[in-house]
C-alpha cells in the first residue's frame, strides 16, 4: 500500500511536469515553425546565399562598366556593315509594303464591293492562313523556292527553263516574296474597313455626271480610302524591319537584315550596349521612315484633288 500511494503521486508529477513543460513558451514558439515555414525560409534565404557566392567567386574576374559613352551609337550609325544592313532593311520594308498594299487593294475592293452577302465568308477565308504557324508558311516557301522546288520544276516542265535556278532562293527577293505573302492579310483588312467606309451615293453621284468606272475610282473611292491605304503601308513596314526570322531562313547572306546583327548582338556576341544601341537606332529610322510615308502620302492626296 505504501509503494502504491508512493507511486501515484510520482505519476502524477511526472504528468505535471510534462504538461507544464509543453505549456511553456519556448517549446510554444518551437511547434509555431511548421515544415511549410522551414521550406519557404529556406527558398527564400537560398537564392541570396548563391547571388552572394557568385558575387564573391566572381568579383575579380567581372566588372561592369557604367561609364556614359555614345561610342555605341557611334558605331551603329558609322560602321559600313550596320549602315547597309539598315538601308538594305528599309528597301526590304519599303518593297514589301508596297507590293503588299499593290496586291492587297483589289481584294479588299472586290469584297467591300461586290462581296454581297458573302463577305463575311471572303474575309473568313483570308485568315485562314493565320491558322498555321509563320515558321510554317516561311519554311513553305523555302520548298517552294527552293533548287529542286515546286517553282523550278514546274518552269522546267514548261520548258521555260533548262536547269534549276538558284537566283529564287537566298537573296533579298526571296525574302520580299515571303514577307509580302506573311502580311497580305494585315494589309487586306485595314484597306476593307476604309472601303466599307466610303459613300455609295458619291460613286453613283460621279457616275451621273458622266465619269467611267474607271474615273470615279479614281476621282472618288482611291482618295476616299487613302486612310485605310496609310494604316496598311505602316502596319506592314513598320513590323517587317524588325523581321529576322525570314531572312534567316529563306535570306542567306544576301538577305540579311538589321534584326538579324541586332540578335547576334545579344546573341553570340554578348555585346548587349551595342544591340541596345542598333535597337534604338532603328527604332528612331522606323519612326522618321513612318512619318515621312504619312506626310507624302497626304501630300499626294493634296494633289489628287
Amino acid at each position: 500500500m505504501t509503494a502504491a500511494a508512493e507511486g501515484v503521486p510520482a505519476r502524477r508529477m511526472t504528468r505535471a511536469r510534462r504538461n507544464a513543460l509543453l505549456q511553456s513558451e519556448p517549446v510554444q514558439g518551437f511547434a509555431l515553425i511548421s515544415p511549410t515555414f522551414l521550406y519557404a525560409l529556406i527558398l527564400l534565404v537560398l537564392p541570396i546565399l548563391v547571388v552572394f557566392a557568385h558575387s564573391f567567386w566572381t568579383q575579380d574576374y567581372l566588372t561592369i562598366d557604367h561609364t556614359f559613352t555614345l561610342e555605341n551609337y557611334r558605331i551603329a550609325l558609322t560602321e559600313p556593315i550596320y549602315r547597309d544592313l539598315l538601308w538594305r532593311s528599309l528597301y526590304i520594308s519599303l518593297t514589301v509594303s508596297f507590293f503588299t498594299v499593290i496586291l492587297a487593294y483589289p481584294i479588299a475592293y472586290f469584297i467591300s464591293f461586290h462581296g454581297g452577302r458573302h463577305k463575311s465568308l471572303w474575309l473568313f477565308l483570308i485568315t485562314i492562313p493565320f491558322w498555321t504557324s509563320y515558321l510554317l508558311r516561311v519554311m513553305s516557301w523555302k520548298v517552294i523556292l527552293g533548287y529542286n522546288g515546286v517553282l523550278n520544276s514546274g518552269l522546267m516542265g514548261l520548258g521555260i527553263i533548262d536547269e534549276p535556278s538558284t537566283a529564287l532562293l537566298y537573296n533579298s527577293s526571296a525574302v520580299i516574296i515571303t514577307l509580302t505573302h506573311a502580311w497580305a492579310a494585315f494589309a487586306i483588312l485595314p484597306i476593307f474597313v476604309s472601303l466599307e467606309k466610303v459613300d455609295r451615293t458619291l460613286v453613283e453621284a460621279a457616275t451621273d455626271l458622266g465619269d467611267g468606272p474607271l474615273r470615279s475610282f479614281l476621282r472618288v473611292t482611291l482618295p476616299l480610302s487613302v486612310p485605310g491605304v496609310i494604316s496598311a503601308a505602316l502596319i506592314v513596314m513598320i513590323p517587317t524591319v524588325g523581321d529576322y526570322v525570314t531572312p534567316k531562313l529563306v535570306g542567306g547572306k544576301d538577305g540579311v537584315m538589321i534584326a538579324n546583327a541586332i540578335q547576334a548582338q545579344f546573341g553570340k556576341a554578348s555585346n548587349w550596349p551595342l544591340g541596345a544601341a542598333l535597337s534604338v537606332t532603328t527604332m528612331l529610322v522606323v519612326s522618321l521612315m513612318a512619318g515621312a510615308t504619312v506626310l507624302i502620302i497626304r501630300a499626294l492626296q493634296r494633289l489628287a484633288r
